[in-house]
């Protein structure tokens, strides 16, 4: 006999599942049954919260859906800030929990792991939340989950699994074909959208995370249209080192005068949130006239109205559209543009900005083609705000949308497992490290070799400057910090303490060749 909990372990090979985060607990045991004899991993998190952001970081890595099985009650609340996350960054990620016996439900009869409604509180964050009420509805489930992974914005999904239901029989259940559409742009959409091209004599792009499929496209696209090209946040690592790029958040103001001075700007798989477009909160981004958006998601195109809304896939659409451009037609003056608004942004940023982008640049530079994986702090605010990553996908961090401190070491994690081939680099505050220091013990058991830079600067200083900014005493912002050079011991880990900055590059190599996790320490004062 087959057991739901085994279908649905056969159901997620088939759809090219190898790697699920979680922690096993007497509310998921079913579903555990026929992992041992499967070719999926499981990687055990310390929380079940490293769970999500294990799931986040390999599906970012991978462009597959993370996955992540938990308890019910405080498994799934603790998953919650990481489905949030993977929300707010249109992340794939399947979510499947257990959840008490059918009969039970609702009736606040004390039993272990209750919640009032798990689903009704599951509904506000996940993309869609489903119970199993019978179980052949497994596979539908499953079917129309990888169906929205593929064909919509992605995000998380959540499937409950009630108790009563892992251990039923479920014989011969198989994947489902989806023939879910992917939004195409209409043969007149494309013809008044190339006609917007041709005329335009300044045009310009801004491209977000959704555009990361369309990189190479882009790169034709651009230097067809001669386009400065504006790259967010979730961006960054498209069009790398190209002359048409301007890697800077559009929050600048010399970025914001490019735009505001072109006459065609075309938003490609960008939401226009506000931790891309007004950083500062000034409200200063300008009102566009002859804005085009390609999105994937009609929601998203609603709340930023455009000239012309196109809803479709932004690899397609720019191929087709680059496909039925011209040559460059304006002497590369597209390329003057970009270079001064480069120019004039890294000179909007101050000194101790541009040093943190340095240090960024020798992380880089030192180890090609990495992925660098950041929680909320300084370096990867100043990152956020001027940096050319040299990998598409390379670099994202939880600084923007939902803004989770603690993502970033167990994210690092995940992406390492994803693409163990590629050096993954996890930038972490000393402040933030410290909501997650249990997953360097999960590091540790699977060998993932990540280099976990812990930038020290003895708090929250980003917030303490922000209160003295407005004259509030600082209070809250001092949490002590641990011996990191001793807690790197404790776990096994090799480690090192920089006392000058130039030790960077050596340092870097030196984890690089221990094929190890791996942690290094500095001082924030040491870049200034």
């Amino acid at each position: 006999m087959t057991t739901v909990g085994e279908a649905l372990v056969q159901l997620l090979e088939s759809y090219d599942v190898d790697t699920v985060f979680g922690i096993p607990g007497v509310h998921t045991i079913e579903l555990y049954r026929g992992l041992a004899g499967s070719k999926i991993r499981h990687i055990t998190p310390r929380h079940e919260q490293g769970a999500g952001f294990m799931a986040d970081g390999y599906a970012r890595a991978t462009g597959k859906p993370g996955v992540a099985f938990v308890i019910t009650g405080p498994g799934i609340t603790n998953t919650i800030t990481a489905m949030g996350q993977a929300r707010a960054d249109s992340i794939p990620m399947l979510v499947i929990s257990g959840v008490n016996q059918r009969d039970s439900l609702g009736k606040g009869m004390g039993f272990l792991h209750e919640l009032p409604n798990q689903r009704a509180m599951l509904q506000t964050v996940a993309m869609f939340s489903h119970r199993i009420e019978q179980p052949d509805e497994l596979p539908i489930v499953l079917a129309r989950a990888f169906a929205l992974f593929a064909s919509r914005r992605p995000g998380p999904v959540h499937i409950e699994i009630p108790l009563d239901i892992m251990a039923l029989p479920l014989e011969n259940a198989s994947r489902l074909l989806s023939d879910a559409p992917i939004p195409q742009a209409s043969t007149e959409t494309m013809v008044e959208l190339t006609r917007l091209c041709l005329n335009a004599q300044r045009p310009v792009l801004l491209i977000g995370g959704g555009a990361k499929a369309a990189a190479d496209g882009l790169v034709e696209l651009s230097e067809k249209l001669d386009a400065p090209v504006v790259a967010t946040t979730n961006a960054r690592g498209i069009m790398h080192d190209h002359p048409l790029l301007i890697p800077a958040s559009p929050s600048l103001k010399a970025v914001r005068e490019l735009i505001a001075d072109s006459d065609l700007v075309i938003a490609i798989g960008t939401e226009m949130g506000p931790t891309d477009y007004d950083m500062y909160g000034d409200g200063g981004f300008p009102e566009l006239t002859r804005f085009v958006r390609i999105d994937i998601d009609a929601s998203q195109l609603d709340r930023w109205p455009a000239f012309l809304p196109i809803e479709a896939s932004a690899k397609e659409t720019v191929e087709k559209l680059a496909g039925a451009l011209p040559e460059r037609r304006n002497a590369q003056s597209g390329e003057d543009r970009a270079r001064k608004a480069r120019e004039s942004a890294w000179a909007d940023i101050d000194t101790r900005t541009q040093g943190q982008v340095r240090f960024l640049n020798t992380l880089r530079d030192t180890l090609p083609n990495s992925l660098i994986v950041g929680d909320s702090t300084q370096t990867i605010y100043s990152g956020n705000m001027y940096y050319d990553h040299d990998r598409v996908g390379g670099w994202f961090n939880a600084a923007t949308g939902f803004g989770a401190l603690g993502f970033g070491p167990p994210a690092a994690i995940g992406a390492a497992l994803g693409k163990p081939d590629t050096t993954t680099i996890c930038i972490v505050g000393d402040g933030g490290f410290q909501f997650v220091l249990g997953e360097l013990g999960a590091a540790i058991d699977e060998q993932v070799p990540v280099i976990f830079i812990v930038w020290n600067n003895q708090g929250y200083q980003e917030i303490e400057r922000a209160m003295v900014e407005v004259n509030i005493n600082p209070v809250g912002v001092r949490p002590s910090a641990p011996d990191y050079i001793k807690i790197a011991e404790a776990y096994g880990l090799p480690s090192k303490r920089l006392s000058n900055i130039n030790e960077l590059p050596s340092a870097l190599l030196a984890a690089k060749e221990s094929e190890k996790p791996y942690l290094i320490e500095i001082d924030e004062k040491l870049v200034g």
